[in-house]
């Protein structure tokens, strides 16, 4: 890894965020998304005043994104909802998993048919115990891929042709072929794996422009940037602590990589160690992504 492309990353909001996740650029507003996920709260940063406004949501959220309404949507604990972002009020839309009271939602997305993915897990770890749903426009959801124990990071590729998704404990991002519609078309092939000696899971995940995978390292310290047609890593963000959770670009031309992070765990020794755990970061790294898909309900 040490002959590898190297970028670093500056922290652009001291956030102490427990668990800081799932960044998703809202072009609309010039505002980055993001989640507290054990804070229960969602973030709206300002990248050019570098302010930061937190929605209370009175339970845990997995991950916002953008609709075509102009409002938010979220996964939380207690299931889908809608968020009007001025006043922070939620509208309860459906809960998918009401069986399973000691799951929650983790990370998501919309895909480039409006449709909103989002994945949960077990807050005990419980292996298998999480899934992968699907929210249609019409707010009626579908479980896809069953049987997950840390649902993280998606993409789908620059075709539309696949989806790539992380189920953290596998060390692996899998490939879903899919139909011109969108729909699953076959079983997952593995297109990368995380080295078990690197003490590190995959965690959120996006793509760049050119097709690339980049993919956040929980107790790594890095963003790792893959090749999903070779398996290769190809380059690496360092950052100055361990607990990265995920990352998107943003920014007017989407060539600013944010990256969230952590500090649940964390010990005394350790905060004073990585004073910036939990921090929202930013980094140039040559290379723009695409824009964020909208819910089209």
């Amino acid at each position: 890894m040490a002959s590898l492309p190297r970028w670093s990353a500056e922290c652009v909001l001291d956030a102490r965020a427990l668990l800081g996740e799932g960044p998703t650029w809202w072009a609309e507003t010039n505002r980055l998304l993001w989640v507290d996920i054990e804070a229960n709260r969602v973030g709206l940063f300002d990248v050019e005043t570098r302010d930061n406004r937190w929605l209370d949501l009175g339970s845990m959220v997995g991950c916002v994104v953008p609709t075509e309404r102009g409002d938010l949507l979220v996964a939380c604990a207690n299931g889908f909802h809608r968020l009007d972002p001025s006043s922070g009020q939620l509208t309860a839309l459906h809960d998918p998993e009401r069986h399973q009271p000691l799951n929650r939602f983790n990370d998501g997305k919309c895909d480039p048919w409006g449709r909103f993915w989002a994945g949960s897990m077990a807050m005990d770890f419980t292996p298998g115990a999480g899934a992968l749903w699907c929210l249609e426009p019409s707010l009626q959801s579908r479980c896809l891929v069953p049987n997950l124990s840390i649902s993280n990071g998606l993409a789908w590729d620059l075709e539309a042709s696949c989806l790539y998704l992380i189920d953290s404990p596998s060390l692996q991002v899998v490939a879903y072929p899919i139909t011109p519609g969108g729909e699953l078309a076959g079983p997952a092939r593995i297109c990368l794996q995380i080295p078990a000696d690197w003490n590190a899971l995959p965690d959120g995940m996006t793509i760049d422009q050119e097709g690339m995978l980049w993919i956040a390292l929980y107790g790594g310290s890095a963003v790792t940037r893959w090749n999903p047609k070779t398996g290769d890593c190809i380059g690496i963000v360092d950052l100055p602590c361990t607990q990265i959770t995920s990352c998107c670009f943003g920014g007017p031309s989407l060539d600013r990589l944010f990256i969230t992070t952590a500090r649940r765990g964390l010990g005394t020794e350790a905060c004073a160690q990585q004073p910036l755990a939990g921090g929202l970061f930013c980094a140039d790294v040559g290379v723009c992504g695409p824009a964020a898909d909208r819910f089209a309900g």
